[in-house]
C-alpha cells in the first residue's frame, strides 16, 4: 500500500453510495468473487438489476454511469474494498433481497467455486443473516437453478 492510497482514496469516490449503489455493488462482488465475471453471470446481473424497482427511476444514463463507476471501484481498488463500501448501505429490508440474488448469480455459471462459497459465508455475516435462513434461501436457490 503506497502512502497515497490514503489520501487519494478519498478523492477518487466523488459521491458516496446510496440503497442503488450498495444493493449493485454486492451483486457485481458477487460476480467477480471468483477472479472473473463471466457471461452468464453478467447476462444474469443484467436481468436482476434490470427488474429492480430501485432502478426503475434511473434513466438508462444514469444506470450505465453507476454500473461503470462501480466496476471501475471494483478494477482500481478490487472486490474487498468495493463489497465494504456497499453492503452497509443496503436496506435493511433488501438485506435478503441481495443475498438472495448473489447466491443466484453465483450460481448462475453452474459451478460454484471455493472462493464463492467464502463469498457468500462472508456476505450472510455481513448482511447479519440468520443462518438458518440463509441456508433456506440456498436451497431455494438451489432449485431455481437446477431448471
Amino acid at each position: 500500500m503506497s502512502l497515497f492510497d490514503d489520501i487519494l482514496d478519498d478523492v477518487d469516490s466523488p459521491s458516496e453510495f446510496g440503497p442503488q449503489e450498495g444493493f449493485a455493488g454486492v451483486l457485481i462482488c458477487a460476480s467477480a468473487c471468483d477472479g472473473h465475471i463471466g457471461d452468464e453471470e453478467c447476462q444474469n446481473l443484467n436481468l436482476i438489476l434490470g427488474s429492480r424497482r430501485l432502478y426503475q427511476r434511473l434513466s438508462p444514463q444514469q444506470f450505465g454511469s453507476m454500473i461503470d463507476r462501480l466496476i471501475g471501484e471494483l478494477k482500481k481498488k478490487g472486490p474487498e474494498r468495493l463489497l465494504e463500501k456497499a453492503y452497509p448501505k443496503v436496506p435493511p429490508e433488501l438485506r435478503e433481497a441481495v443475498f438472495a440474488n448473489a447466491v443466484d448469480i453465483v450460481l448462475a455459471d453452474g459451478v460454484v467455486e471455493q472462493e464463492e462459497r467464502e463469498f457468500i459465508d462472508d456476505l450472510r455475516e455481513k448482511l447479519e443473516i440468520d443462518k438458518k435462513r440463509a441456508k433456506t434461501i440456498v436451497q431455494v436457490m438451489v432449485y431455481k437453478n437446477d431448471g
